[in-house]
C-alpha cells in the first residue's frame, strides 16, 4: 500500500507541474505544445516507476531512463521549435524536474518532492513577475547583490572564529557576520522600495527606507522640506524611517542575543507606536497624491560602506569592553549615548554581543534604549536645522513625547 500512496504522489507532483503549464500555454492549438497536464502527470508517474524498478534492477536504470526521456524531450523541443525565433526550453527543463521529483516521491522523500512541486510550479507561473523586475533592475543594483553574497557566502566561512586582541574582544568571524546581518536588511529594505516603487506613497518609502538607512533619509526628506512643499507628508515619511528603527533593533538584538528581548519590548514598542502612529496622523492629513518619482536612497550594497561599518563595529566592541573594565556602567552608558549620535545598529549589535558573556542584561538593555533615543532625538534635531520652521515644528515635539515615554517605560 505504501507503494501505491508513493505512485499517487508522484502523478499528484506532475499534475500540478501540468496544471500551471497547461494554463500558461491553453491559448496554444491542440497537438501544438511539447507537454501538457495528461504529459507532466504522466511524467512524474514515469519517474516514480523507473524509481521502483532501480530498487529491483540496480540504480544505474534509473540515470538511464533520465536521460532515455531527455533525449525524447529534445527531439520533441527540435520538432516543435523548427523555423520559430522562440528557443525557451523551461517546459523541457521542467519535465525532467517532475521526473525527478516523481523518483524522490517514490524513495520516500515525500516532503521534498512535495514542497519541490509547489516551488516549480509557482515558479513557473511568475514569468511575467520575474521578467517585469529584470527589467527594473540596474546594473548596480545587479553588483549589489553579487557584492553581497561574495561577503556573505565566499568571505564569511573563511574568517577564523575566535578572539583576538584586548581582553579577546575581536571576533572576526562574528564581527564580519554582523555586517553581514546589517548589510542584508539594508538591501532587503531597498529591493523593497523598488518593487512596490516611490510613488505608493512618501510614507511607505519612509518605512521601507529606515531599514535601509533611517538617517540618510531622514537627510533626503529634510533637505527636501526647504521648499516648504509638504512638510506634513515630508514629516510623516521622516516619522516612518525613525519608527522602523525600533523593529531594526529588536531584529538585530533577536538574531545576536534573544534573552534581552522580553525587557526591550516594552520601550521599543511604546516608541515605535508613538512616532508611528504621528507619522500616520500627519500623513492623513497631508495631500497623498503628490510623491517623488524615485526613492531617495541610491548604492543598495557597496563594498567600502560595509568595510567602514566593519571598522566602525570592531571600534565600537573594542571601546565597548575598555569602558566597561575601566568606567564600569556608566563607562557603558556614556559610550551608547555617544554612539547613537550618529549610528545605532553597531552600539545595538556590541552590547547585544558582550550580554551573552560578561555584561548583565539590565546594563545591555538601557544602553540599547539610551543610544536609540539619542539616535531619536538627533534625527529630530537634523529635521529642524536643515528644514527649518514647517517640519520641525511638527516632528520635534513628537520626538520630545517618544523620549519621555521610552525612559518612563524603561525606567519601570
Amino acid at each position: 500500500m505504501e507503494v501505491f500512496v508513493h505512485l499517487a504522489l508522484a502523478l499528484a507532483v506532475g499534475l500540478l507541474i501540468g496544471v500551471e503549464r497547461g494554463w500558461s500555454q491553453r491559448t496554444l492549438p491542440e497537438g501544438g505544445r511539447i507537454a501538457g497536464i495528461r504529459t507532466f502527470g504522466l511524467i512524474g508517474l514515469l519517474g516514480g516507476l523507473w524509481a521502483l524498478l532501480g530498487e529491483e534492477l540496480g540504480q544505474l536504470i534509473l540515470a538511464v531512463a533520465f536521460a532515455a526521456l531527455a533525449g525524447l524531450l529534445i527531439m520533441a523541443y527540435a520538432r516543435f521549435t523548427k523555423g520559430e525565433s522562440d528557443y525557451g526550453v523551461t517546459t523541457v527543463v521542467a519535465a525532467l524536474v517532475t521526473f525527478a521529483l516523481g523518483a524522490l516521491a517514490l524513495r520516500g522523500y515525500e516532503h521534498v518532492a512535495a514542497a519541490g512541486a509547489v516551488v516549480t510550479a509557482t515558479l513557473l507561473s511568475l514569468k511575467p513577475i520575474l521578467h517585469g523586475w529584470l527589467l527594473r533592475i540596474e546594473q548596480r543594483e545587479l553588483y549589489g547583490a553579487l557584492k553581497l553574497l561574495l561577503i556573505s557566502v565566499v568571505l564569511l566561512p573563511v574568517l577564523p572564529n575566535r578572539g583576538f586582541g584586548p581582553w579577546q574582544a575581536l571576533n572576526p568571524y562574528e564581527l564580519w557576520w554582523l555586517v553581514v546581518l546589517i548589510a542584508g536588511i539594508g538591501f532587503a529594505g531597498y529591493v523593497a522600495i523598488r518593487v512596490a516603487g516611490a510613488r505608493r506613497g512618501l510614507l511607505l518609502t519612509g518605512l521601507l527606507g529606515g531599514l535601509v538607512s533611517s538617517t540618510a533619509l531622514t537627510l533626503s526628506f529634510a533637505r527636501m522640506g526647504r521648499s516648504k512643499i509638504l512638510p506634513g507628508i515630508l514629516s510623516a515619511g521622516v516619522l516612518a524611517a525613525a519608527a522602523i528603527m525600533f523593529p531594526r533593533i529588536l531584529l538585530e538584538v533577536a538574531v545576536v542575543n534573544r534573552q534581552l528581548l522580553p525587557q526591550l519590548y516594552l520601550p521599543m514598542g511604546v516608541m515605535t507606536a508613538t512616532v508611528f502612529g504621528s507619522a500616520v496622523w500627519f500623513w492623513l492629513r497631508g495631500k497623498q497624491d503628490v510623491t517623488p518619482d524615485t526613492p531617495p536612497l541610491h548604492n543598495p550594497f557597496e563594498l567600502k560602506p560595509a568595510l567602514q561599518f566593519g571598522v566602525l563595529l570592531a571600534a565600537i566592541v573594542l571601546l565597548a569592553e575598555a569602558f566597561r573594565v575601566w568606567f564600569g556602567d556608566a563607562g557603558i552608558y556614556a559610550l551608547a549615548a555617544i554612539s547613537g549620535l550618529t549610528d545605532v545598529d553597531a552600539i545595538t549589535l556590541s552590547l547585544a554581543r558582550m550580554a551573552r558573556v560578561d555584561l548583565t542584561h539590565e546594563v545591555a538593555v538601557r544602553g540599547i534604549v539610551l543610544a536609540a533615543m539619542v539616535n531619536t532625538l538627533a534625527k529630530g534635531v537634523l529635521v529642524a536645522a536643515i528644514a527649518g520652521r514647517g517640519m520641525g515644528l511638527r516632528v520635534l515635539p513628537v520626538v520630545m513625547v517618544t523620549l519621555a515615554l521610552g525612559g518612563a517605560t524603561l525606567l519601570l
